[in-house]
């Protein structure tokens, strides 16, 4: 069992009591991670209850079709940007039954990095639903290291800690 993984598990374990507190159910978008975040999630027995699901949107035809995702983002700002991590969880809480989304775009190696976005760098977004036709969309910027391994892995950690801290604020 590698480090992160025993944190992961706990935080997995500590947003689904607050979900069960509040009666909400998350879902994921993501890219970088592979389904990374669905499957922490998913490994706890009981997880239907207030998991809705998971869209793994690698390319960006994928984050077109299954998201909703503006091509027109894509083309100005990139997969790995503030925009379209944004508009990644909106999207996913758009097409999903639940109160919070969590999205990862991000650049995790060995190779795809430039100067301006390197190899580490990494969107995590949210959305959580306010009332029935209002969502608060945040993001954060991640700059990991390590290998691709450990910077999706800390990905993992990042968007679980960020999606408590949501759920726990709202």
């Amino acid at each position: 069992m590698s480090a992160s993984i025993a944190p992961a598990s706990a935080l997995v374990t500590e947003l689904a009591d607050l979900l069960i507190e509040k009666s909400w159910s998350v879902t994921t978008a993501e890219s970088c991670t592979g389904g990374l975040v669905a499957a922490a999630l998913t490994d706890i027995a009981g997880s239907s209850a207030w998991f809705n699901q998971g869209v793994v949107s690698y390319a960006n035809r994928a984050k077109v079709e299954l998201l909703g995702v503006d091509n027109a983002l894509l083309v100005q700002y990139g997969a790995v940007s503030q925009e379209v991590v944004e508009a990644m969880a909106a999207g996913a809480l758009a097409r999903a039954n639940a109160n919070v989304a969590v999205a990862v775009s991000g650049i995790a190696g060995p190779s795809g990095g430039s100067l301006d976005k390197p190899v580490g760098t990494v969107w995590i977004g949210w959305a959580v639903r306010q009332t029935s036709s209002e969502l608060s969309v945040t993001s954060m910027l991640n700059l990991f290291t390590g290998d691709r391994s450990i910077i999706r892995e800390a990905a993992l950690v990042e968007a679980l800690r960020g999606t408590i801290q949501r759920v726990r604020s709202a």
